[in-house]
């Protein structure tokens, strides 16, 4: 059995052989199946990629094992079925082989991503703007909580998950008094309505004015226990407020909410700008 110093020893004079080469190495291989995984998520490809990940672990499961019938029934299906993927999905590949060509000029990578990044965002905060001050004009109240790097996981599984692209109309119809998601909160995460109908926790704080209802309590609290940036819309005066950090700020006007959730988004945005490596990790 060996022992852990053997195998601290074995691992480290391991490290000490890797060269910048192999970093590199590495990190170009890495970024190819990670642009590889975003591109075929959610389409047939995926499906067949989690296919052949299957088969090529039973290939190699049934080989350790020495069940050499199932091992050559494998082979064969692997060595067959090489040729088919590209042929079944011949459409995607050159999708993908388009999308490659287009971002070829590596001088203009980084102020493509961060253009097409800033693009985004403007049209998530024009749908939210949209939907809170169209609320606000009907009277209709609303929480939205936007998600900063505190993960709200715990409060997510309150909800129900939608998982779905931010619009002026789906904000709207999810809070329509008597709908089943009205009575709670949506939760912002990545661009997305990561989940609605949520229960926040309410701040314990005193000194609050008493004009302030449980949705206004409840945007503050989840503010005082993340960095997370809440949007309110009171269905009693039509005001829209914004909780941060456990303070309120109360009537807020549509170019100034503008302003805040661009801030709010900024770092977001700059973090684009680094570059492959980081666009690896961050996502």
């Amino acid at each position: 059995m060996l022992s852990f110093d053997l195998i601290f020893n074995k691992f480290f004079q391991l490290i000490y052989r890797i060269s910048i080469n192999d970093v590199v190495d590495i990190l170009i291989v890495a970024y190819l199946f990670y642009k590889i995984l975003r591109f075929i998520k959610d389409t047939r490809a995926e499906q067949l990629f989690k296919g052949v990940i299957i088969l090529l672990i039973a290939t190699q499961v049934s080989g350790m094992l020495k069940l050499h019938t199932l091992y050559w029934i494998l082979v064969k299906i692997l060595e067959a079925g090489f040729i088919l993927p590209f042929i079944i999905f011949q459409p995607e590949l050159r999708a993908g082989l388009e999308h490659l060509g287009r971002n070829t000029n590596l001088f203009r990578f980084g102020s493509q991503a961060k253009s097409a990044y800033e693009i985004n965002i403007e049209k998530m905060i024009s749908e939210m703007l949209g939907a809170v001050y169209d609320m606000a004009g009907r009277k209709i109240g609303a929480l939205l909580v936007l998600e900063g790097k505190t993960k709200l996981n715990e409060i997510v599984e309150t909800g129900t998950e939608i998982d779905a692209k931010i619009t002026k109309q789906i904000l709207c119809n999810i809070f329509i008094p008597n709908t089943p998601l009205h009575d709670g909160a949506v939760i912002i995460r990545d661009g997305k309505i990561k989940s609605a109908a949520c229960f926040l926790p309410l701040t314990q704080r005193k000194d609050l004015s008493k004009d302030l209802g449980t949705r206004h309590r409840a945007g503050i609290g989840v503010s005082e226990i993340s960095d997370s940036l809440t949007l309110i819309v009171s269905e009693e005066t039509g005001h829209v407020s914004i909780a941060r950090s456990g303070k309120i700020y109360r009537d807020v006007s549509k170019e100034r909410l503008a302003n805040i959730l661009k801030n709010f988004y900024k770092n977001k945005t700059e973090d684009k700008t680094f570059g492959l490596v980081k666009d690896i990790f961050n996502k």
